[in-house]
Formats: structure tokens, sequence, C-alpha cells
């Protein structure tokens, strides 16, 4: 007689391998910065945040808005035309979001020493 064990095995959600790994193990490197720019989530008007980091593979920002995660963005940095993005997590602090396709290393450089993060203010 033979016997077969099944494994619990979870179904991961339908996302490209990039954005799995974007939400797994935060495969690039994430640097503060201070970025004005302008988001809109799928079938909104577009609003001002502020990226506080970003990464190629995804950012951060301030939104005041909140939208669950899966929810499809566009971000519009000074200088590009809005790159498209999905909600990974959100928090009071604001979204977490994974770029469709990763930034160029270039571009990212661009943005790291163009605009560094804000000093804090001693109290």
């Amino acid at each position: 007689m033979t016997h077969v064990q099944t494994q619990n095995v979870k179904n991961q959600p339908a996302m490209t391998p990039y954005t799995f790994a974007a939400t797994e193990d935060r495969c690039a490197p994430r640097h503060k910065v201070a970025i004005p720019a302008k988001m809109r989530f799928s079938g909104s008007s577009s609003f001002d945040t502020e990226v506080a980091n970003i990464s190629l593979a995804g950012f951060a920002c301030d939104a005041l808005l909140q939208a669950h995660p899966g929810t499809r963005c566009w971000l519009a940095l000074p200088g590009l035309a809005p790159l498209e993005a999905e909600v990974i997590h959100r928090s009071n602090l604001g979204l977490g979001c994974a770029f469709r396709d990763m930034l160029n290393p270039a571009v990212l450089d661009r943005y790291i020493s163009s605009y560094p993060p804000r000093a804090s203010v001693p109290v």
C-alpha cells in the first residue's frame, strides 16, 4: 500500500516575480529622500505627496488618502512621466508601493542626489 502525503501549500497572489520580491525581501536598498511628487489612484484625481524613501523597486510616501493593498497608482516625480505602481502596504504614516517596472539606476541616483532627506528639527 502506498501512502501519499500532502502538504498545505499557500497559493501566492497573482503578482509578477518582481512585485513579489519587492514585498518579501525588499530586493533593493532604500534611500531616504524628500521628493515632492504627484500621485494618482486608478479612477481618481492626482494629489500632492512627498516621497520619503525610494529604491529601484518602489517607494514610500506620506499620502493622506488611504488605499488598500493591490490598488494601482501612478507616481509623477519631477521631470518624469508618471510611473505605474501598486500599493503594497499602508499605515498611519503613509503608503508603501512597488513600481511596476524597476526604476533605472541612473534615474534613482539623480533623485537621491537632488532630493536629500529633510534635516530633523531639534526640539
